[in-house]
């Protein structure tokens, strides 16, 4: 069995992860290098954990996480699709098994809000752990009078966490905003498509979805 701690030792991937971010900074976006990948393999391992899957879901979700956005190297549009064919081609070259390599590039190719559709477990996990990493952190704009609105949304969140309650029935990302970047019209623009995907990937592993906002239930 291919493991986390393999993916993560090879150099190839940490260089096309370093690329990929290089992109995007070009581009204008927020942080997608490793403070992303790792925080949402984290995350994807406290669900998939914490509900009791077995732990060769977990390393592949994991795993999924870690790769999920190396497409951007290509390109942001279709990164999905295109970093699906590049973690194929390297999880082959590392010996992974079939069933491993088909797990994680469906992940990874079903995880962005245009195409994505939690159509199993690991895909579930990465599409709710990518979604909910909303921070200030991963803001790279120093100057905030020249914020756009990604910016102003991800400036706003001091503080994120995702938590399933203990009789494991419901997850919810809880947000605490700061008011002076925060605006809900500008938030749910952004993040409401986002949303009903975590709504419908929490089905997928048999959980309701629930977002708070400095402790105001919003769904």
């Amino acid at each position: 069995m291919i493991t986390f701690e393999d993916v993560k030792r090879n150099e190839e991937l940490k260089t096309y992860i370093t690329k990929a971010d290089e992109s995007l900074i070009a581009l204008g976006y927020t942080e997608h290098s490793f403070a992303h990948v790792m925080k949402v393999a984290t995350t994807a391992e406290y669900i998939l954990s914490t509900l009791g899957y077995p732990q060769k879901d977990i390393e592949l979700a994991q795993i999924a996480c870690y790769l999920h956005d190396i497409g951007n190297l290509i390109n942001r549009e279709d990164h999905a699709q295109s970093g699906a064919i590049l973690a194929f081609r390297i999880l082959k070259d590392m010996n992974a098994s079939p069933d491993e390599i088909a797990t994680v590039v469906t992940a990874i190719g079903n995880h962005d809000e245009s195409t994505a559709f939690a159509v199993n477990s690991v895909a579930a996990a990465l599409i709710l752990a990518d979604k909910t990493d909303v921070r200030r952190t991963r803001v790279r704009n120093a100057d905030t009078s020249n914020f756009d609105i990604h910016d102003r949304v991800n400036y706003s969140v001091k503080k994120s966490t995702v938590r399933i309650n203990d009789d494991k029935t419901e997850i919810s990302l809880s947000l605490t905003i700061d008011p002076k970047f925060y605006s809900a019209l500008e938030y749910f623009e952004i993040f409401l498509g986002r949303m009903i995907l975590c709504r419908k990937a929490a089905e997928k592993l048999g959980l309701k979805f629930r977002m708070n906002i400095n402790n105001q239930q919003i769904l």
